[in-house]
This record gives structure tokens, C-alpha cells and sequence, in this order.
């Protein structure tokens, strides 16, 4: 009884934080233009509306862009941060990664706003979606840190280190040996990452050039009462694409664990 007030708070925080989103199917198969109760009728045609946008093609497949690149180089760049915080030493570590880990923290409209006028201020470049793809890979390599610490540091580094007095060398030792090892880490960071750049609106919103991204796109959509439907039929693919990327991800992560005969303590899940 003790934990009963507990599960009580958990089970109306879980309610109130995704009963709107349960609201998405429900609008986006009803046949009508005003979202609002009673529902008119079964319907699909909203989707068909998805598929026959040009414009809103281009958005998708900016945003599909923007968020492959991010994931890969945030990874990549998690790798090496991930991999020199487990297994190096040097003066200032810890103020370093704590530096690297401080866009978690700081407001997306600040970041924005800073990067909008370094990017066209200071280096006056163009906006475009590698103007994106940089702020997403600012945002999205901490997160890729913060999954692949965990993939390091249940590593030995001994095992490298026998893989290079048997001839190997440390880059190859890498590849052949540490490589393999934390694969189900970069699985789940490059997934998490393409999610959580898929997803992001503020930095798109003032980084996009003339071809927006998905999310931008959407926000337009929004000033057009008519084609709520069609936002809604896009916003339930979304919220079921998230599902399964982060499933995914957490079927990776708790391979790794798995594998390195860890205890599961909690994840994505």
C-alpha cells in the first residue's frame, strides 16, 4: 500500500502527458474538416492528401535528409568523445565533457538565435540544410555522448591493448576489436539522434533557407483551419515512426548490456 499514491501520480502523469497524443489517430481517420466531437465518419482520404503534396513531399524528404546526416556525424563525434572519456586521460577531462554535455541544458531558442547570427553575421553563409545539419549535430552529439559512455565504459581496455601487442595496430585494433563491441550503442545513439533531429522545430524554424523542413512545414499548415486533417494524418506516421525508431534503440541498447553481462537498470523504456 505504501507505493499505491505512487503508481496512482505515475498513472495520471502517463494520462495526461500522451492522451493528446492518442487524439492524433482518432482526428486523422475522421471524416471531417473541423477537429472537434462527435466524429462524422471513417475515413483515409487524409493520408491520400499527404501522398498527392508536392511541397509537403520536399519537406519530408528534407527533413529524412537532415536528420540521416545528423545522425551519423553526432555519432561519430560521440564515438570519439565517448571513447576518450571511458578510456583516456588527460588534464581537464571532466570540464571538458561537461562542456561538450552543455546543450543539453541550454534553451533551443537561445542556441538558435546564437547560431543565426555566427552563421550569417559572422560567416556569412547561406542558410540551407547543412545550416540545419550543423545546429542538429550541436544538439544531438551529447545525447550520442551520453548513450555511448555507457557502451565504453563496460569495455576492458585491456582488450585493446592485446589486440595491439599481438600486431595490431591501434587503429585496426579499434576496428577489428572495440568496433564490434559497442555496435549496439551506435545503433541506438544513430537512431536516437535521426528521432531527435527529425523532430526538432526551434532551430529548424530559424535555420531553414527555402526549402523547409518537415516540422517548419507543418507550423504553416497550421494557420489553414482546412488542412488540420492532413496535419493530423502526418502527426500519427510521425508519433508511429518515433515508436518504432525508440524501440529499436532499446532493443539495441539492451543487446549490448546483454552482451557485456551487465545489469539492465532502465533505458529509453
Amino acid at each position: 500500500m505504501k507505493g499505491l499514491p505512487l503508481r496512482v501520480y505515475a498513472i495520471l502523469y502517463l494520462l495526461f502527458l500522451y492522451a493528446p497524443i492518442a487524439l492524433l489517430p482518432l482526428f486523422a481517420f475522421n471524416d471531417a474538416t473541423i477537429i472537434a466531437f462527435p466524429l462524422k465518419g471513417f475515413t483515409t482520404h487524409w493520408f491520400g492528401d499527404l501522398a498527392g503534396n508536392a511541397a509537403l513531399r520536399q519537406a519530408v524528404g528534407n527533413s529524412l535528409f537532415i536528420a540521416a546526416m545528423t545522425a551519423i556525424f553526432a555519432t561519430l563525434l560521440g564515438i570519439c568523445a565517448a571513447r576518450a572519456g571511458a578510456m583516456a586521460r588527460f588534464p581537464g577531462k571532466g570540464g571538458i565533457l561537461g562542456f561538450v554535455m552543455l546543450p543539453l541544458v541550454l534553451p533551443e531558442i537561445i542556441v538558435a538565435v546564437s547560431l543565426l547570427i555566427v552563421m550569417r553575421q559572422v560567416l556569412g553563409l547561406n542558410l540551407s540544410n547543412w545550416t540545419v545539419i550543423a545546429a542538429h549535430v550541436l544538439i544531438c552529439t551529447p545525447f550520442s555522448i551520453a548513450i555511448l559512455n555507457g557502451a565504453f565504459q563496460n569495455l576492458d581496455p585491456s582488450i585493446e591493448e592485446a589486440a595491439m601487442d599481438l600486431g595490431e595496430s591501434r587503429l585496426s585494433a579499434f576496428r577489428l576489436v572495440t568496433l564490434p563491441l559497442v555496435m549496439p550503442g551506435i545503433v541506438s545513439s544513430m537512431l536516437i539522434a535521426f528521432t531527435i533531429s527529425l523532430d526538432e522545430f526551434i532551430i529548424a524554424f530559424f535555420l531553414t533557407g527555402a526549402n523547409p523542413t518537415m516540422p517548419v512545414y507543418i507550423w504553416g499548415l497550421l494557420r489553414f483551419p482546412a488542412q488540420l486533417p492532413v496535419v493530423m494524418a502526418l502527426g500519427t506516421i510521425l508519433v508511429t515512426l518515433s515508436v518504432v525508431l525508440l524501440v529499436i534503440a532499446e532493443l539495441f541498447r539492451r543487446r549490448g548490456l546483454a552482451r557485456a553481462g551487465i545489469k539492465d537498470t532502465g533505458g529509453f523504456l
